[in-house]
């Protein structure tokens, strides 16, 4: 069976720096650094993606995990396809320090108030 990332064990890796980021803060960072690029107002931009001014900034600071749709419209008032965040939010995920305790666990880790069981 092929695998799309190489699989490293924690020795394979540098000593790392911070967390994984979660994929709802990659894409707020995203879309805050893109709507910066085009020196818009968050007014500017939700108003075009049909939402609150107050949910976008909830977005981009990573504090909302927006549907796909909301993500949709956003990115669409932003000029960019739902695909190119996607991907340079991927992009940036794989850049990203993994924290080793995560590659022992074989899981992310686990952060904020509340941690979900499987």
């Amino acid at each position: 069976m092929g695998h799309l990332l190489p699989l490293r064990t924690p020795s394979d890796r540098p000593d790392p720096v911070a967390p994984e980021p979660l994929w709802r803060e990659v894409t707020g960072d995203l879309l805050r650094e893109r709507r910066h690029d085009r020196g818009e107002k968050l007014s500017e931009t939700a108003s075009r993606a049909g939402i609150s001014t107050q949910y976008l900034s909830e977005i981009e600071r990573g504090r909302k995990d927006p549907s796909s749709e909301v993500l949709s419209a956003v990115a669409g008032a932003l000029d960019l396809t739902l695909r190119d965040l996607a991907a340079a939010a991927a992009r940036r995920l794989y850049a990203a320090p993994i924290e080793s305790m995560s590659l022992r666990q074989g899981v992310g880790a686990l952060r904020g108030p509340l941690a979900l069981a499987s």
